[in-house]
């Protein structure tokens, strides 16, 4: 197969991809995954200048509308819709490469039901991608594809088979000529329409056409007919997405004022061509889990078999468990665990799914998936932490399996020679013991019965989970048309400028600003009529933006010449380096409006008092429990903090009493606060230092506890003090915190806990509640049920 390239207007033979041998001798064992990975980010990182990213964990950063990370773009959401923060690292990425963890076992691109039953789906893969943004496009992005596929791995060129968007009439899309044109191949080039080759990101936001590049494993054939079937012998291994316009609200669809290159390949289909195997299960990145789960079954060894047949069954069973252990590792040693809802419910179901064909198919003993789990390749863990997490979720799930299977055969007595299984029952089975819906399936298939699907669906559909619009939201266009009109970035170092007065109380200056832009309606407008709401940018605040799990500000600002009004800010967001203040226009407003901004102080202290106190709360858990204590989300708002941390068991009334007294020391001591602006790079080698998963600006923020920053740059072993990398508002000092009281404590899922506590006034009501009605444990008989003490709820 020929490449011929188009250029410019002009057309240049780059010649035949490469003169290679044929695919037998480049399919060695020693092409491990390894290889073929660092193969695939040094083609990209020193031939063509990409930046090496490493893949963020498997819980998406700040996006309620995923699960799991299942593409490697996820974290580059920001990039592509144009709201990263001009300051962060990330806004500087033009070319990037990585390997990404992905999990596909919920919500739109699901693949759980197909595992097993085929030898190349998976819920956890690694995605290989590369991407550009505002940089190359259609053309480089496809003869780099080409090189690579080609030239580094040997692929020979005459089993590819390569499709392009063609078009979709309805939605009024010409087909991708100039796609289709780059791609010069006689009858390996295919159209397709939207369900193949036009990627979105969701129900709105960039999208494109796309171009795939497929494998025939067998070869020596015209395939093009089972390109894109389905079939397990011609399979997809790379999509380059072209993102040139941006789905709107009312699903038409505008050109992006700039274009990008998504691409994905998945590594365990890419390997199994390299290896010369039809089936990504026989590659180097499942043969050892295969080998260690036929040691402890009883049933013959893998034999790649698929079908509905007993050996079939066997071997589907083997792929399922050696899919699933994979995720259940990468998503554990992520911070993930087993729980009730969101991706903790999605990765419970997925090791309950394992244990019933583990037990049930391969007749394997109970503790055969924690023995595994030191065979899963390239495990950047604790082995041990995560065996013991799936170990006692295990013994529960085959507890539960005992019962349903006892409820299972109840109601089928019940339901003498009826043949479709109540949808109620097996929806309860589902909901409240756990079990994933294919396993009903397949025990009732040895029955010969099936359940109401009808029924499931409509269930299904009244408990459906909407997730929650992202608030704050300016629309990609009318950012773009910001930058491209010279609106500078928000200037919100004014939200700093605060200190103690003559008598000790915080004073919280006045901020002036201009009127630079307002947006209303998803558009931006030059001026607002009274009674209406909008978003207000101004050229400078001191308001607080909400981020970094601390609530944003409210307050009001005051328009010149119009003293008498009051224009009250009742939500504060910053996206793509602007902060936007949602505000009800009492009178008219319109750019160039000059104005005066005020917080309102004591949201603002209250915040301030529970932001620091969380920060001592985490060095406190850290001090009694060890520094393996992690942080696994945080909330702080005017009336409370909470705090998530990884730990092996829920804590004890007299740990909680000990985490209360070590902060009520570093309280008494009056700590000074100290912060200070440094390059992202240096706050990162500071000993000690804390960070959660986001991406931070640079320069970065650090916030110290006793300690000067300066000091803490000094050679040393560890922080002797809190010391966290945090763009949050802060005390001066602790003792400001006062009073702290922790209000409840709960396992939110097997190896996180969760911390609500309050501070001041609300402490002490609760403390004078608590001594009056202690309960059997000290005082804490709410503990893990939430609490309502007197006007507090939480």
């Amino acid at each position: 197969m020929a490449a011929l390239w188009r250029t410019r207007g002009a057309r240049r033979w780059l010649g035949p991809a490469v003169a290679v041998p044929v695919l037998a001798a480049r399919t060695r064992s020693d092409f491990t995954a390894r290889r073929a990975r660092r193969t695939f980010v040094d083609f990209f990182r020193a031939r063509h200048q990409h930046r090496v990213v490493p893949s963020s964990p498997l819980r998406p950063r700040g996006d309620p509308s995923l699960l799991f990370v299942n593409a490697g773009m996820n974290q580059f959401k920001p990039l592509l819709l144009g709201t990263a923060d001009p300051r962060s690292e990330m806004a500087s990425y033009r070319r990037v490469v990585n390997s990404q963890k992905c999990v596909r076992a919920g919500g739109k691109h699901n693949d759980l039901e197909d595992v097993g039953r085929d030898v190349y789906h998976h819920t956890f893969f690694e995605m290989l991608g590369n991407w550009s943004f505002g940089d190359y496009f259609k053309e480089e992005a496809c003869s780099m594809a080409w090189r690579l596929l080609t030239e580094e791995y040997g692929i020979p060129a005459e089993r590819l088979y390569v499709s392009y968007f063609g078009g979709d009439a309805p939605s009024g899309l010409p087909a991708d000529l100039e796609t289709r044109e780059i791609w010069v191949a006689s009858g390996r080039v295919l159209p397709f329409g939207m369900r193949d080759n036009f990627w979105e990101m969701g129900d709105v936001g960039p999208c494109g056409p796309c171009t795939e590049i497929h494998y025939d494993h067998v070869g020596g054939r015209d395939a093009s007919p089972l390109v894109n079937a389905g079939g397990p012998d011609v399979v997809e291994i790379w999509n380059l997405v072209f993102m040139q316009y941006n789905r709107e609200t009312d699903r038409s669809l505008r050109p992006l004022p700039r274009r990008s290159v998504d691409t994905g390949m998945g590594l365990e289909r890419l390997v199994a061509v390299l290896q010369g195997q039809r089936s990504n299960y026989d590659t180097d990145l499942f043969a050892p889990l295969l080998s260690a789960m036929h040691q402890r079954c009883k049933v013959p060894p893998y034999g790649g078999r698929t079908g509905e047949r007993d050996a079939g069954r066997v071997d589907m069973a083997y792929r399922v468990v050696a899919d699933h252990v994979r995720t259940l590792c990468v998503g554990i040693g992520d911070g993930i665990y087993p729980g009730m809802s969101g991706a903790e419910l999605v990765l419970r179901r997925i090791l309950r799914r394992a244990v019933r064909f583990s037990s049930e198919l391969l007749r394997a003993p109970q503790g055969t998936l924690a023995a595994l789990v030191p065979a899963v390749v390239h495990l950047r863990c604790s082995p041990p932490q995560i065996a013991a997490v799936i170990n006692e979720n295990e013994e529960h799930f085959l507890s539960s399996l005992r019962h349903g299977r006892r409820v299972i055969d109840r109601t089928l007595h019940r339901m003498g020679d009826e043949t479709l299984f109540p949808a109620p029952v097996a929806w309860s089975l589902h909901r409240n013991l756990g079990f994933p819906l294919d396993l009903v399936d397949l025990m009732l298939e040895e029955t010969g019965r099936t359940v109401d699907r009808r029924g499931l669906e409509l269930l299904a559909a009244e408990q459906e989970e909407v997730p929650p619009c992202a608030s704050g939201r300016v629309d990609v266009h009318c950012l773009a048309e910001l930058r491209d009109t010279g609106v500078p970035f928000t200037d919100d170092s004014p939200k700093y400028n605060y200190g103690l007065g003559a008598n000790g109380e915080y004073e919280f200056p006045s901020c002036r600003a201009e009127v630079v832009s307002l947006y209303c309606g998803q558009q931006l407008v030059e001026e607002v009529a009274p009674g209406q709401a909008c978003g207000v940018l101004l050229d400078r605040t001191c308001f607080y933006a909400e981020q970094g799990g601390q609530d944003h500000d409210l307050g009001y600002f005051l328009r010149e010449g119009l003293q008498d009004v009051l224009f009250p800010v009742e939500g504060v967001h910053s996206v793509g380096g602007y902060v936007l203040h949602q505000v009800s226009v009492p009178e008219g407003l319109r750019i160039g409006d000059q104005v005066e901004l005020y917080v309102d102080q004591t949201h603002r202290l209250s915040c301030m008092v529970k932001h620091t106190a969380t920060h001592v709360v985490n060095f406190a858990l850290k001090q009694l429990l060890g520094r393996d204590v992690e942080q696994r989300g945080s909330h702080v708002s005017a009336c409370r903090l909470r705090f998530d941390f990884s730990v092996k068991r829920s804590l004890t009334p007299a740990e909680l009493q000990q985490v209360e007294e070590l902060v009520s020391q570093t309280v008494r001591q009056d700590q000074a606060v100290h912060t200070a602006l440094l390059p992202l790079a240096v706050a990162r080698t500071i000993p000690g230092v804390r960070a959660v998963d986001e991406v931070y600006p640079d320069p970065v923020r650090v916030v110290s506890v006793a300690t000067p920053v300066s000091e803490l740059l000094r050679p040393q072993q560890m922080a002797p003090t809190s010391v966290e990398l945090c763009c949050g508002t802060h005390l001066l000092r602790t003792g400001a915190i006062g009073d702290l009281v922790i209000v409840s404590e709960k396992q939110l899922v097997r190896g996180i806990s969760r911390i609500v506590a309050v501070t001041g006034d609300d402490a002490r009501e609760v403390g004078s509640q608590r001594s009056l009605r202690p309960g059997r444990d000290g005082g804490r008989g709410h503990r893990g049920h939430g609490l309502h003490v007197g006007t507090i709820r939480f």
